[in-house]
């Protein structure tokens, strides 16, 4: 009787979208969607990565076999990672144009330090060192931007 009443509240909350646990005050945990510029939507906000920066579309790849357009590929490579899984971000500041950088984990794996270690991101100068260290090793490997195109499985 108990698993039963268990599973009725359970699916309740579930229809009502109620959360089922706590969250940190500044977080937002939803679906994301990957825009053209890199930026997510969560829950109708703007949320840039923290600490990266993500080539523009017409940004190439330096290959000497042929040239490729790395912007869409790392927009892309973004997009398959999120999908179909919520995002979980934790709001470091909001811009001044109204949206927010936040540091976003997908099923606990840091987007930004996965972006960087697949050769898709570029650190900022104020990012972590651990940061810096992710772009060093993709630019050195020849990752994604940096060079020769990667497909990871």
């Amino acid at each position: 009787m108990k698993s039963i009443l268990a599973a009725i509240v359970l699916f309740v909350f579930v229809m009502i979208g109620l959360p089922l646990q706590t969250q940190a005050a500044g977080d937002m945990v939803s679906y994301a969607r990957v825009m053209d510029d890199g930026s997510l939507i969560v829950k109708g906000r703007t949320i840039w990565l923290y600490g990266i920066y993500i080539p523009s579309t017409d940004r190439t790849c330096r290959t000497y076999e042929f040239p490729v357009r790395c912007g869409p590929r790392a927009i892309l490579a973004l997009d398959f990672k999120i999908e179909p899984h919520f995002v979980d971000c934790e709001v470091q500041w909001e811009n001044d144009d109204g949206s927010i950088t936040a540091l976003c984990k997908v099923k606990g794996e840091d987007l930004s330090a996965w972006m960087l270690q697949s050769g898709w991101a570029a650190a900022l100068p104020d990012a972590p060192f651990a940061y810096q260290l992710l772009e060093k090793i993709a630019r050195t490997k020849g990752q994604g931007i940096w060079g020769t195109i990667i497909d990871r499985r």
